[in-house]
C-alpha cells in the first residue's frame, strides 16, 4: 500500500520479498568472472568502502558504510563498469570467441582492432552511462554516438565529448531519448549499448548489469575483511539496472542472512515505487518531464529484467524530493570529526539524506520502525557519482540550494 509523509514529500511502499532467492544471472561466480575482466584494465583500482563511525553514533545506528564510486577509473562515476563489460562481450560475440578468459589488453590489440574494423556504438544517457560507453569506445578504437535528454548539464556533455564521442542533446525526456537512440541504431546499423531490455534485446542490458557487480563484489570482500555483515542496503534507482544488480548479487551471497533492500527514487521519476504500489508484480511507467536534480535517476520506464529482481528481493521503495539528495551531499561533504569527507553528486547522496530524516524527525518514526532501523543496523550505501555537475554541486554545498525548509 502506498503511504505518504506529505509534509516532507516522501512516499513509500513497504513490501515482503518473495524470498525464493532466484538471483538468475547475478551469482557470485558470475560476479567474480566480471571482476577478473575489470582487473585487466590498466587503470583499474578497487574503490574505497568508507566507514562513518561518528555519523553512525550521532544517528543511533551500528554502522554507516559508503562504497565510494566517485573515483572509478578517474571518471567520477560507476557506469563505466557496465559499459566496458558489455562492449567487451559484444566484441567477443562478433569475433566468435569465448568471452570468459578474455582480458582488456587483448581487445585493444592491433590485431583485434583490424578484425573488428569500423564499428559504431550508440547510447542514450543523462551523463554517466554515456561517458562510460564513450570511454570504452575510445580505448577500443570504436566510434561512439551519444544522445542526451533535454536539460542535460554542459559539464556532462563536455565530459562525453572529451572521449571523442559525437553528442546530441535532444528536446526529449530520457525515455524518449532512449527510443530515439534505438531507432537511429536500427536505421544505421549501429550497436546500441543500453541498460534496459525490450523485445529481442536482452543480452547487452544483462551484460551491463553484470558489469556493475564488480562494485558489490568489492564491497563484500571489504566488509568481510572487517567482519561486517550489512543488515540494510540503500540503493538508488533510475531504470533499476544498477539497483537490480546490487540486490540480486548481494542476496545470492548472503542467502538466508540477506539484508533488507531499500530502493530510492526521485519524486517525479518513481517508476519502481509506482510498480510496487500497483502490487501486480509487473513494471509500470511514469510519464512527464521527470524533473529532478538526480539526473542519473530521471527515468520513467523500468528495465523489466531489473524490476523482476527488485520485486523478488526488496523490502521498501521510497521516493524523495530534491532536498533529500541535497542534504545528503552536504552531510557527506562536511563530516563529523574523525569521519572522512566524501564528494557525492545528487544521485549518489540521496540515501544518506533519507537516513538523516529517519534518524532525526519524529514524523519518520513509523517508517523507521517499518524498516527495522536502530542501534543494531549496519547500513550500506553506494555513492554512485562525484560532482559530475561542478557548478550545481557548489550551489548546493556552498549556497544551500534545495534546503529542507520544514526542519525543526
Amino acid at each position: 500500500m502506498l503511504q505518504e509523509i506529505s509534509k516532507y514529500g516522501i512516499r513509500y511502499v513497504l513490501t515482503v520479498p518473495a524470498g525464493q532467492r532466484r538471483s538468475g544471472d547475478f551469482t557470485d561466480a558470475t560476479a567474480r568472472q566480471v571482476r577478473r575482466f575489470h582487473r585487466t584494465i590498466p587503470e583499474h583500482q578497487p574503490t574505497r568502502l568508507i566507514r562513518l563511525p561518528a555519523l553512525a553514533r550521532r544517528w543511533g545506528v551500528g554502522e554507516i558504510l559508503v562504497k565510494d564510486e566517485s573515483t572509478r577509473f578517474g571518471l567520477n562515476a560507476f557506469k563505466v563498469l557496465g559499459g566496458s563489460y558489455a562492449v567487451a562481450r559484444l566484441l567477443c560475440n562478433r569475433l566468435g570467441i569465448e568471452s570468459a578468459p578474455v582480458d582488456f589488453n587483448f581487445l585493444i590489440s592491433d590485431d583485434i582492432r583490424h578484425r573488428i574494423g569500423k564499428m559504431t556504438l550508440v547510447t542514450a544517457t543523462d551523463g554517466n552511462h554515456g561517458r562510460g560507453v564513450a570511454w570504452a569506445a575510445e580505448q577500443l578504437g570504436l566510434k561512439a554516438i551519444v544522445y542526451m535528454p533535454k536539460g542535460s548539464v554542459k559539464s556532462r556533455v563536455d565530459n562525453i565529448r572529451d572521449h571523442g564521442a559525437t553528442v546530441q542533446v535532444t528536446d526529449l525526456n530520457y525515455d524518449d531519448t532512449v527510443r530515439l537512440a534505438d531507432r537511429m541504431a536500427r536505421e544505421n546499423g549501429w550497436h546500441i549499448i543500453q541498460d534496459t531490455t525490450s523485445k529481442g534485446y536482452a543480452d547487452i542490458p544483462r551484460w551491463i548489469m553484470q558489469g556493475y557487480t564488480t562494485i558489490s563484489m568489492e564491497a563484500i570482500d571489504q566488509m568481510a575483511a572487517k567482519q561486517l555483515h550489512p543488515t540494510h542496503v540503500f540503493v538508488q534507482a533510475g531504470v533499476g539496472s544498477f539497483a537490480g544488480a546490487m540486490v540480486a548479487h548481494l542476496a545470492a551471497v548472503f542467502k538466508e542472512e540477506s539484508p533488507r533492500f531499500i530502493v530510492l527514487e526521485p519524486t517525479h521519476a518513481a517508476c519502481l515505487l509506482t510498480s510496487a504500489a500497483a502490487g501486480d508484480g509487473r513494471p509500470h511507467a511514469v510519464t512527464g518531464d521527470l524533473d529532478t536534480i538526480m539526473a542519473g535517476l530521471a527515468c520513467g520506464e523500468p528495465n523489466p529484467m531489473a524490476w523482476d529482481l527488485l520485486w523478488e528481493f526488496s523490502s521498501a521503495y521510497i521516493s524523495c524530493d530534491n532536498y533529500v539528495a541535497a542534504n545528503g551531499m552536504r552531510i557527506l561533504a562536511n563530516p563529523l570529526a574523525g569521519d572522512d569527507c566524501i564528494e557525492a553528486g545528487e544521485s549518489g547522496a540521496v540515501g544518506i539524506g533519507l537516513l538523516d530524516l529517519l534518524a532525526n524527525l519524529p514524523d519518520f518514526i513509523p517508517l523507521k520502525a517499518g524498516l527495522d532501523i536502530g542501534p543494531h543496523s549496519r547500513i550500506l550505501f553506494f555513492n554512485t557519482e562525484g560532482a559530475t555537475d561542478p557548478e550545481g554541486y557548489r550551489e548546493i554545498i556552498w549556497h544551500g540550494k534545495f534546503p529542507l525548509s520544514v526542519w525543526k
